[in-house]
């Protein structure tokens, strides 16, 4: 049963059409059924093949204007980097507390960073938060020693993204009520930091597809001319 907003949405969207940044993420607002602050969503599907090592895909970002929603953050450190991690305003620190926590099913939390010295204590966590994205890693900069800054770009809106196993990387990247502006930006520094990580192996066409939506709001064909500058 399609809503009647559904169907205005629907209307003004022409799916046939490859829009320009600029005008989807205008368009995005424009389209918006919900009454809450939604969430804009980016699709881009790539040329790899994310089977091969070379080719999985997976980065950071900080975007120019955050995601517009506050992570939660939860350290897991050794005690003298506790006060580091506090005072650049992680929502929870400590070690064994926490892996008791989580063994038991607790992950209200967006993100986990992780010094080093406790790798091995979380691996055995890894059943748990494995299936949910938030395993610690050294390429998205959650494994450090340098706890406060993780935390600072996390906190300013530093995401992490990797490809799917179909070779498609999906990122919240701001919200409905930002500014047509915003959203392009944000997009755009998205897009290049995708860009920048294309593998020597990768054959043909890197960027293959780019869509934005907002939360049930149709999909928006993004003209891969617009952002590939």
């Amino acid at each position: 049963m399609i809503t009647k907003k559904r169907k205005i949405a629907n209307a003004k969207v022409d799916a046939n059409k490859a829009y320009t940044l600029k005008e989807a993420s205008a368009l995005v607002k424009e389209i918006n059924t919900t009454k809450f602050d939604s969430s804009v969503d980016l699709h881009v599907r790539l040329g790899v093949d994310p089977k091969k090592a070379d080719q999985a895909i997976r980065g950071t970002v900080s975007l120019p204007h955050g995601t517009g929603k506050t992570k939660k953050v939860l350290v897991l450190c050794t005690p003298d980097k506790e006060a580091d991690a506090k005072a650049a305003g992680a929502d929870y620190v400590g070690l064994d507390e926490f892996i008791t926590k989580i063994e038991g099913g607790w992950t209200d939390i967006d993100v986990i960073v992780a010094t080093p010295a406790v790798m091995p204590k979380i691996g055995k966590l890894g059943k748990v938060l494995g299936p949910r994205n938030l395993m610690p890693n050294p390429k998205t900069g959650t494994v450090t020693n340098d706890v406060a800054a993780a935390v600072n770009d996390l906190k300013g809106g530093k995401i992490a993204f990797k490809v799917d196993k179909v070779g498609i990387i999906h990122a919240s990247i701001g919200r409905v009520s930002f500014s047509p502006d915003k959203i392009a930006e944000n997009s755009q520094e998205f897009i290049n930091a995708i860009i920048k990580l294309k593998p020597a192996t990768s054959k043909g066409t890197y960027l293959k597809g780019v869509s934005m939506a907002s939360s049930m709001s149709p999909g928006i064909i993004v003209d891969t001319k617009s952002v590939s500058n």
